[in-house]
Parts: structure tokens; sequence; C-alpha cells
């Protein structure tokens, strides 16, 4: 809620007990963004839930709060419409206020938090040996958006990478090595990724159809979890390996991590099964250790446990996670524990929480967060595959971004007939195409699959970066044109006189109410709506209200409108992770 829908609720809280009495305190005014703009700027709907409570008509509740209500120094007086809505109207010379008031805050009015508190988002985890592809694309982006928010909030942000770099896949994959490429796991840089995958595949196609490869292979899981030396040195190195080409994404990107493996988790696992066998859940099924927790069944509607030491003493990604779990709550001290995953993982997620929950492993002030995200299509509304049928590498997908970027600059600059060097084209090129992809994914509400479309992310008219990427180029542009340097406007005076100046400027001051609910329910795409309701509104207050051929004072007001404008796109944009540019 922002600070003028905090003033205005106040106020109106104020007048319910004035007008009823103190039993009215606490009642929520049920103050809303007025649905139409006609009617105001803010609509109290109380009168209607109270009518029952009261024994009165809506409208005469309404007439008895406006009449002790005093918001004159925000509003103008307040009115009442249809069976009692209270429409609030703010006045201009308010408006003004509050713009000459952020002119000078860095932060554009947005408070950090009053409380922060330390939280973990635990986004992007590839695996290790496998190449991170498209399916990685959307935790990796909404984690990194999320985190970027909290940081700005004034969070202690910790972003963890919770890489596969544990199991049996490791065995499998040394012993195939051991016969095939013994250098590789000697000799560090022995394969680039690409190979390592092809191994990979191989050495699963092996273990599923050769029993004595299996035993093998197992066999090179208790050394690697004993610590032989040879294998854990091969282990360390295909990490490594891995851990490069992760880098190169991560960096193309522009995205922060500190990486917190499985491995990590290894030696809490058996602390984990004697806890949870001490506080009597642990069941034996089949030899193996499970819990049964309520509302889960299988296909015949049996329970359906959740296996936490399987019949070899081997242990499943839900023994990780509780000890993960357990860890981040008692040494990293965190308060809110966020895990961005695809919505496959729900249930997963439902029953490791539940389980942490009946073992008492989670205090009151803790709050767990599952941000589950849907599928990423192709145009043919299937899964996003290659031509081949194979997942779509991350790496030739923001290639193949950047690539279409540069085509289509090249194309405008040919019709503009401008002339621009090939830095400034790679530049722009890379900055837009990486932008568009992550703009197309985070605009999308996270629970929905979206369909990946390079030719609709790079528009440049529609809800895309390169929409507002523009909008952030034209208001530069506009002071390369009148030789104007924004941080020189000093602290003149805003006056709003057009309707659209009034328009821009009432979305302006939504900012902190934007970032504030995105803290709460950490879905981005509510920030991508409000910069893309704010581009078209500068758009319709450009279009509509000559700036540098405006006489004074007006010519500078509207020049602090453009600022505050590109200053507001700028932070927003950052917060999902994409770059501005000045030139286009």
């Amino acid at each position: 809620m922002n600070a003028t829908q905090e003033k205005l609720k106040a106020l109106l809280e104020q007048a319910l007990i004035a007008a009823f009495g103190a039993d009215f305190a606490g009642v929520d005014p049920i103050l809303v963004t007025a649905s139409n703009p006609k009617f105001g700027d803010y609509q109290a709907n109380v009168a209607l839930s109270l009518s029952k409570k009261l024994g009165l008509q809506p409208r005469a509740i309404a007439g008895a709060i406006v009449e002790k209500l005093d918001v004159s120094e925000i509003c103008e007086p307040p009115e009442i419409a249809g069976p009692g809505f209270i429409n609030l109207k703010l006045k201009t010379a308010y408006l003004e206020a509050q713009l000459n008031a952020i002119q000078a805050d860095p932060r554009l009015g947005v408070p950090a938090a009053q409380t922060p508190k330390r939280e973990i988002v635990d986004f992007s985890s590839p695996n290790i040996a496998k190449e991170m592809h498209v399916g990685h694309l959307r935790s990796t982006i909404i984690g990194d958006s999320i985190a970027r928010i909290l940081e700005f909030l004034g969070h202690d942000v910790l972003r963890l990478n919770h890489v596969g770099d544990w199991g049996t896949q490791f065995g499998m994959l040394i012993a195939y090595l051991r016969e095939v490429y013994p250098d590789a796991l000697t000799t560090a840089n022995a394969l680039d990724i690409g190979d390592l995958v092809s191994f990979y595949r191989k050495a699963k196609l092996r273990f599923d159809t050769d029993e004595a490869f299996q035993e093998t292979a197992r066999q090179e899981v208790v050394r690697l979890q004993a610590g032989a030396e040879d294998t854990l040195h091969a282990w360390k190195l295909l990490c490594e390996q891995s851990r490069r080409e992760f880098q190169v994404i991560y960096e193309l990107l522009d995205i922060k991590l500190t990486e917190r493996g499985e491995s990590f988790y290894n030696p809490l696992l058996p602390g984990v099964v004697e806890d949870l066998d001490k506080s009597g859940l642990l069941v034996e099924n089949q030899g193996a250790k499970c819990v049964f927790l309520e509302g889960f069944k299988n296909r015949e509607g049996e329970p359906l446990p959740l296996i936490i030491q399987k019949s070899d003493g081997g242990y499943n990604y839900a023994t990780t996670d509780l000890a993960s779990l357990c860890y981040r709550i008692q040494q990293d001290r965190a308060k809110r524990i966020i895990y961005v995953t695809d919505a496959g993982q729900s249930n997963h997620f439902t029953q490791v929480f539940q389980v942490a929950r009946k073992a008492g492993w989670i205090p009151d002030d803790v709050e767990l967060v599952h941000v589950p995200f849907g599928l990423v299509l192709g145009e043919d509304g299937k899964k996003f595959k290659t031509r081949s049928g194979d997942t779509v590498r991350l790496r030739d997908l923001l290639d193949e971004a950047v690539s279409h970027a540069h085509a289509d600059l090249k194309t405008r600059l040919q019709k503009e007939e401008r002339i621009e060097t090939e830095e400034f084209i790679n530049k722009v090129a890379r900055v837009v195409g990486i932008s568009a992809v992550k703009y197309a994914d985070l605009s999308q509400n996270r629970t929905s699959n979206y369909i990946f479309s390079y030719d609709k992310m790079l528009d440049l008219k529609g809800n895309t970066a390169p929409y507002m990427l523009y909008v952030y180029a034209r208001i530069y542009g506009i002071s390369r044109k009148g030789d104007i340097n924004f941080k020189e406007l000093g602290n003149n005076a805003v006056l709003l006189q057009h309707e659209t100046e009034l328009a821009l400027a009432k979305y302006l001051l939504q900012l902190d109410e934007v970032i504030s609910s995105v803290e709460q329910d950490l879905l981005p795409n509510r920030l991508c709506e409000y910069l893309f309701e704010l581009s078209q509104k500068f758009n319709q207050f450009y279009d509509r209200c000559p700036i540098l051929q405006a006489e004074e004072p007006q010519r500078t007001s509207r020049l602090i409108l453009c600022d505050l404008t590109a200053r507001t796109l700028k932070l927003g944009l950052s917060l999902l992770g994409i770059q501005v540019l000045e030139r286009m």
C-alpha cells in the first residue's frame, strides 16, 4: 500500500470511529483504486459491508463517515456514489507536492522495509554434467528478479543455487569415463561440456541396460560417499567443468548466485532420519523408511509415502531438502525461504514442508514459500524443443535472441538511413536480445505456461522490453535535442495542468505500492504491467504536450516529468534484471 493510500486509510478509520464509536477501531475501510478515473482516484467500500451490522442503508452510513472525514489536505471534497461508495479525488496541489518531494530521492519515494529480514531465494539449480536448458530459464530469471526486489527493499537476501551435484548419476558417469575416457577423471578441462553431456547420456543408457555396469556404478557412489581420493578428485573435476559453463550463462544474464549443492548437505542426512525416527514419524514400508502424510494417495487410492531413506540405505531428494531446510533455519537464520521451481514440484514441496512442520522444525516466525511456474511452450503450443525434438540449450536460446535483435536493428538502421558503429550495434543487440527474453518471461503470470516467440518479444510495440527501452531512449533523445542535463534541473516545482500530465503523475506515485505487492505475492508480472502502463501514459503525455517548445515554468516542469519517468523505468527494469539504453 503506498503512502497516499496509508494516509487515506488512517483518516477513514478515524472517521469511522468518530461516526460510530470506538467499537469500529480497526475496521478495514476497504479502500481501493477507483475502477474508472471519472469517479476519482480511490474508492472506499466500507459502507456496504457495515449495512447489516448497523441496520442502516449503505448511503446513510457513507454520509455519516463523510461528515466526519477530513481529507482536505489530500483530496477534493469526497463524493458518495451508487449504493454507498465514497469516491476520493486527489488534489492537483497534493500530487505536485508529492512529485516535488521524490525528485531528490534516489529511491523515488519507495521506503525500505521497516523490519528487514533474512530471506533465502533458492533458484536456478541446474544439474552437474548436464547443460542448462530452456527448463532452467524461468527459475533463473524469476528467482533473480524476486531477489533483486527483496534486496532493494533492504532485506538480507541469500541467493542459493541448489545444484544437483551428488548421487547415482556421478557413480554412473565416473564408472563410464573410467572405461572410455580416463583422462577426464584426472585432468582439468579434458572435456568440454558438450562431450560431457554426450558421455552422460551413453552412461545412462548403459546403466539402464547392463546389470554388471549398474553394480560398478553403485560401487563408485559408495566410494564417493566414503571419500575415496581418486573418485572424489574425479567428482570435483566434473563439477568444476560444469560450473564454468553455468557461469557463462549467469554472466550473460547478469545473475549472481551462491552455489550450495546437494553434496553440501550430505553429512546431515543421517541426522534427518534419526530426528524423524525420534519424533515417531518414520514408518518402514517395503524396507524403506517413510513418512505418511494426510491428503497424499496413489492412483489406487492407497496412502502415498514420502521416502526418506531407501531400502538400500540411500537417500532421496526429500531427505536432502529436509536437511537443507533445517540448515537454512538453524544456521542461516532465515525468516522466509523461497523455492523457485516448476509447478510439477508443488506436491514435493507440500510434502517436505508438512514433514518439517510435523517434526517441529519450523518456528512460528519462519515462512516457507514455494514459487511455482508453468512451462515454456513453442509456437505450436507444445513443450519448447529443437526441430530434432531435443530440449533447447539455454545458451543457444540466448544467442539466438541476440542474433534476432541484431538483425532487427540492422533493418531499422537501414530504413532510418542511420550509420552506427559495429560496437554500438553489438551492444544494443545484446541488451535488447537478453532483455527481451527476460521480460517475455517475467511479464507472464508465472503460474501460467507461455509461448516463446522471438518476433513477439522483440516487437517495438506492445508489452515488451524493447518498447520500454525505446521509451527510455526517447526521453534521453529529448535531453540530447535540448542539450538538457536532467541532473541540473534542481528542485524546481512540478506544475500539472494537462490531463495527460495528471495521469502520468498519479502513475509515477504508485511505484511503492507495486513493489510492495510483489514483495508479498512474488509475482514480478505486476511490476511489468506497471512499467508498461507507465510507458503508455508517458507516450500519451509526449504526444499531446510540447516539452522543449513549452514556455517556462511549464518547460522545466515537463522535463522533470520526463526525468522522473526515465528514473522510474530504469529502477523498475533493474529490479527485473534488465539494463537500459540511452540510444537504440
